[in-house]
C-alpha cells in the first residue's frame, strides 16, 4: 500500500453506519471538549476513563484523524477534532429532536386503546381486564366496541381498533391470534320449558333440528354450534346479543346457547335450567386478536399480558 493511500483514512464505501460514530461516541467527544479532561468526561458519562480512551481512539480509527492530544494537564481538542465535534454537535442535538419527537409518538399511542371484542367476551371478561388496566396506566382513555367476532375483524383489518377479542372456531384471515381462554357452550330452557323438565339429555340430533333462541350470523357462538352439529334448524328467534338471547331465553320462549360464562346468575336463581346435550362437545377458545404482523404494543400489549395472569 502507498503512503497516499495510508493517509487517505477509512474507505468511503459501506453504509454511513460503518462510517459515522455512534451517538455515544459523538457525546463522548462533545463532552471532552466541555469539561477539558478524558478523565471528566468519563465520569460525567458515568464509565471508566479506560473505556473513554477506547472509545475514542476507535473513533480516530474509523474516521482516520487525531481528535484529543492527551497530555498530564488534560485533553484538548485537534483543529480537526474541533470541526468534528461542531459537527457533532448538531448530530446529537439531531437526534434528540428525533427521541423527543419518538416519545410524543408513544405518549400519543398510549394516551388512548380502541379494543373491539366479541360479545360474551366484552360483557363478562372484559370488564375486569380492563380495571386492572386503569389500574396500571390511569391516564390511557380505552373505548369498547362490541360487536360478533365478523366485526371485530372488520374494525382491526380497517385500523379502528387496536386489540380485539373473538370467539369463533378460527382465526379471520389477516389476523394473529392467541388463546387467552377456554369457554364452554351449553343449552339453557326456562325450568316450564319442557327440555328442563325432561330426565335425560337431548341427542345432538335434536338440538341440530330443533329451531333455537340463536344470535345472528357471524357470531362466534353461532359459528361453533353451526360446526358442532352439522348444521342448524330454522332458529326459533335470531337475537343481535347474549343479553337479548338470554331474556328470550328466561321468558320461556324456547331453548337456547349460551356461553358458561354468561349464565351462572341465572342458574344459581333457577330462572334458567342447564340441560344435558349427550353425543357432541361444545368447547371453544377465546382468542386475542390483531392484524397480522403488529403484535401490540403499549397499552394493548399491556391489557393482552392481564388477559393472561
Amino acid at each position: 500500500m502507498s503512503n497516499t493511500e495510508e493517509q487517505a483514512g477509512p474507505s468511503v464505501a459501506g453504509s454511513l453506519a460503518h462510517r459515522v460514530p455512534d451517538l455515544g461516541a459523538l457525546e463522548l467527544l462533545l463532552a471532552v471538549a466541555r469539561v477539558g479532561s478524558l478523565g471528566g468526561a468519563a465520569r460525567e458519562l458515568g464509565i471508566t476513563q479506560p473505556a473513554a480512551s477506547s472509545r475514542i481512539r476507535s473513533m480516530e480509527r474509523q474516521l482516520g484523524v487525531a481528535l484529543v492530544d492527551r497530555s498530564p494537564r488534560g485533553s484538548r481538542l485537534t483543529d480537526a477534532g474541533a470541526l468534528v465535534t461542531d459537527w457533532a454537535r448538531r448530530i446529537v442535538e439531531a437526534a434528540e429532536a428525533f427521541d423527543a419527537g419518538a416519545q410524543a409518538l408513544r405518549d400519543r399511542r398510549d394516551s388512548r386503546l380502541r379494543v373491539a371484542a366479541s360479545m360474551t367476551i366484552a360483557e363478562y371478561l372484559l370488564p375486569g381486564w380492563l380495571l386492572a388496566l386503569r389500574a396500571q396506566r390511569p391516564d390511557t382513555a380505552v373505548s369498547l366496541l362490541a360487536g360478533n367476532s365478523t366485526v371485530v375483524a372488520e374494525r382491526l383489518l380497517s385500523g379502528e381498533a387496536d386489540l380485539g377479542f373473538v370467539e369463533g372456531l378460527s382465526v379471520p384471515a389477516g389476523l394473529d391470534s392467541v388463546v387467552i381462554a377456554h369457554d364452554r357452550l351449553i343449552v339453557v330452557t326456562a325450568p316450564v320449558h319442557p327440555w328442563g323438565r325432561r330426565g335425560r339429555p337431548v341427542a345432538a340430533e335434536e338440538l341440530a333440528s330443533t329451531p333455537l333462541i340463536l344470535r345472528e350470523k357471524g357470531s362466534g357462538t353461532r359459528q361453533v354450534l353451526d360446526a358442532a352439529l352439522g348444521g342448524l334448524a330454522r332458529p326459533l328467534i335470531e337475537l343481535s346479543s347474549t343479553t337479548a338471547v338470554k331474556a328470550a331465553a328466561v321468558s320461556g320462549a324456547g331453548p337456547a346457547v349460551l356461553s358458561e360464562l354468561a349464565v351462572g346468575e341465572e342458574l344459581a336463581m333457577r330462572r334458567l335450567v342447564r340441560v344435558p346435550v349427550a353425543g357432541v362437545a361444545l368447547a371453544r377458545d377465546l382468542r386475542a386478536v390483531w392484524p397480522t404482523g403488529h403484535r401490540p404494543t403499549g397499552p394493548a400489549r399491556d391489557l393482552l399480558s392481564l388477559t393472561r395472569d
